[in-house]
């Protein structure tokens, strides 16, 4: 069985971080996650999570290096004081020209600087996702139905087996929001995603999805429940990706509704 992970964007009031985690271990996820972005680091945001639950794994999907290079990567983890050995952290190559060139030259460095971190490439494409599979320490999926993240996974499974080494656990964002306002949350997340970069113009186009469709919107827990149980068999961790406003209250109930079953 997959597990349960929840994700927020970077930049969260520390109160409301600290608590979401608090509740988030006390519903028995297995990490909780944070995106990184411009106006925000998502270590930043790991740190109020650690600080609330020190027993829980944490998670960065994802830093890109065209932003962020390693050597910041590295300072940030000091400064923040993040455990290496608690922490998943998730690369991207982000507006790279060159991105599957980029990821994996940049491997032998990210290990030098970043001992004991267990280093997880974003990976959408085929050959990105068969690097994640024969070189790094985890892979992390982003926009994918079900079915194509089996795909991919597949993709996966191959480069590592090239790598003659047992394959990585996959990751996955899986968007999710629950209530009246449900898929209105989710088509307003997706279309800004669908033309950020070549990168994601080019998978939604091999994904061919109807827009506003890819992830969960459900009308409550259990319409919740059932679409992510789709994700169990693609992804060995489910990362609950909460579309809810961003304070205590909805963002709790949203982690309560996408909980781990018990």
């Amino acid at each position: 069985m997959a597990s349960r992970a929840f994700g927020v964007a970077a930049g969260l009031d520390p109160e409301v971080a600290r608590r979401l985690a608090a509740r988030c271990a006390e519903l028995g996820y297995g990490s909780i996650w944070s995106n990184d972005h411009p106006g925000a680091k998502g270590l930043a945001t790991l740190a109020e999570f650690a600080a609330a639950a020190p027993a829980i794994e944490l998670g960065v999907a994802v830093i890109a290096l065209d932003r962020t290079p390693p050597e910041q990567i590295a300072a940030d983890l000091e400064e923040f004081g993040i455990d290496p050995a608690k922490l998943w952290l998730g690369v991207g190559a982000g507006f790279t020209e060159k991105p599957l060139t980029k990821m994996r030259e940049a491997l032998p460095q990210l290990r030098e600087l970043l001992p004991g971190v267990k280093l997880v490439l974003a990976a959408m494409g085929p050959k990105m996702c068969e690097l994640a599979g024969g070189s790094y320490d985890g892979v992390f999926f982003n926009w994918m139905t079900p079915g194509f993240a089996a795909g991919a996974r597949e993709k996966v499974e191959a480069g590592a087996a090239a790598a003659d080494r047992a394959a990585p656990p996959v990751f996955g964002y899986v968007r999710t929001a629950v209530g009246p306002d449900a898929a209105e949350r989710l088509a307003k997340e997706e279309s800004f995603y669908r033309d950020l970069h070549k990168g994601y113009r080019d998978h939604f186009d091999r994904l061919a999805e109807p827009e506003g469709t890819v992830g969960v919107a459900a009308a409550d827990p259990e319409d919740a429940q059932r679409q992510l149980d789709a994700y169990e068999g693609p992804l060995d961790t489910i990362v609950v990706r909460g579309l809810a406003s961003a304070k205590v209250d909805p963002m709790t109930a949203l982690a309560e509704a996408a909980a781990p079953p018990s």
